[in-house]
């Protein structure tokens, strides 16, 4: 028997709140007769739409650190459906068109030419093959020149003459801008030019970034070997891209976890992890019951910071260097005790971490713990409270600035459809 999923697919929103539905919308609201406004969008005499290929409200919802502006917005927003298939090529088009993929028939990234013999790749095109011809259907563009609205698209050079965007984006005025601040500039620029404008701008790079790079590890993937019985349970990353991952192993010499280090290369450091492994030793010495590190920050200065829950005494704070060796010269011999189970922690100002508290059926805690591992008495004594928070689960914690941090409670982390919710947004200032 196969069990069940424990979620229904998403079904595309065709005509309500779908990719497609967003561009006629556009329309409507810049005043272009004839163009349907399933979004309600208001009048407005000029618009532009940021495109972040591969950013969707799923993962702004799940990692709100690494976007916090986007992620505030999505908070009071409402997720909007990619057609059938969610492919580049494909939503795209019906971005370009006002229409469901079976309108405008780009119908995935590599798709059979009827009678030919051959396969399309849509992003990379093929010269034989007639874009306009192949997609005849008139875009968002070339309808908002015909009703006197300036048409802007502003993207990278390498994205001007693809035989894909004659298809899907044609008859829009292209302006170049292959960096963020050109982006930035070139979109500006564009909709000041007519007294009612469209701008389209499109950032692809987090889109390529997502898909294997062939320079790491073994062609774009690594492999390590778990301790035990052991699952990845917390993780973090620096700057420059090395990734750090841990938990807790289920032999006798991995009770008290281990983390391992790969770098921006791919490269698994094994000298690192046997240290680390010593130095996680150190929670042995925690009096609670179900000691377990809940939360990693690596620290600006190359500190790896875990923080975690021990029972029914609160929480604790571990501090590595960079080489996986115990700080000892910091708290108690490289161990500070908290009043509080940690859940997940920010770097701070200062040497400073934010943290979020995470007791069972106790509504969370913000604190702020100094660099000697001691509570902040001024942010606090005993945390900052949410008003109306009566659970610890569904909450998430991001830097929004700085000296400031943002909490998030969307309350939809186990929900995959559109679903009823009061989402929130806490702000505060870091210190004193």
């Amino acid at each position: 028997m196969i069990d069940a999923p424990m979620s229904l697919p998403t079904v595309p929103r065709y005509g309500e709140g779908s990719l497609a539905d967003l561009a006629c919308s556009l329309l409507a609201s810049l005043g272009v007769g004839g163009e349907p406004n399933p979004l309600e969008l208001p009048g407005t005499g000029r618009a532009c739409l940021l495109i972040v290929d591969g950013l969707g409200w799923e993962l702004l919802r799940d990692h709100p650190a690494a976007a916090p502006f986007l992620s505030e917005l999505a908070v009071t927003g409402r997720p909007l459906t990619a057609g059938f298939p969610a492919t580049t090529v494909t939503s795209l088009t019906s971005l370009g068109t006002g229409l469901a993929p079976g309108m405008h028939g780009m119908l995935g990234y590599q798709v059979a030419v009827p009678g030919a013999g051959m396969l399309l790749n849509g992003l990379r095109w093929d010269s034989r093959i007639d874009p306009v011809a192949w997609q005849p259907r008139p875009t968002i563009y070339e309808r908002a020149a015909a009703a006197g609205v300036g048409a802007y698209r502003v993207a990278a050079s390498a994205l001007q003459k693809t035989g894909f965007s004659e298809a899907a984006m044609r008859g829009a005025d292209y302006r170049v801008a292959d960096s963020l601040g050109a982006l930035v500039a070139q979109s500006a620029v564009a909709l000041k030019e007519s007294d009612r404008a469209l701008v389209m701008t499109y950032y692809g790079k987090l889109d390529s970034t997502g898909h294997r790079a062939s320079s790491f590890g073994l062609r774009g993937s690594v492999t390590a070997t778990m301790p035990g019985e052991g699952e990845i349970e917390y993780d973090g990353i620096t700057p420059a891209g090395a990734t750090y991952f841990g938990g807790r192993g289920l032999t006798k010499s991995t009770d008290s976890g281990f983390l391992v280090r790969v770098s921006s290369k791919g490269k698994i450091d094994t000298k690192f992890s046997q240290r680390s492994q010593r130095s996680l030793k150190r929670l042995s010495g925690v009096p609670g019951n179900e000691v377990r590190v809940t939360a990693a920050v690596v620290g600006r200065k190359g500190s790896i910071e875990l923080f975690g829950s021990a029972g029914s005494i609160g929480g604790f704070e571990l501090r590595l260097n960079q080489n996986g060796t115990l700080r000892r010269g910091w708290a108690k011999q490289g161990l500070g005790l908290l009043p509080f189970s940690i859940v997940a922690a920010v770097q701070g100002r200062e040497g400073s971490m934010m943290a979020l508290t995470g007791e069972e059926a106790a509504p969370p805690r913000l604190l702020r713990i100094l660099s000697n591992g001691k509570l902040d008495p001024v942010f606090g004594k005993t945390g900052e409270t949410f008003p109306g928070a009566t659970s610890e689960t569904g909450f998430s914690l991001f830097p929004a600035g700085i000296g400031r941090v943002g909490v998030t409670d969307l309350d939809l982390r186990e929900c995959r459809q559109v679903c009823e919710s009061t989402p929130k947004i806490y702000r505060y200032l870091e210190g004193r």
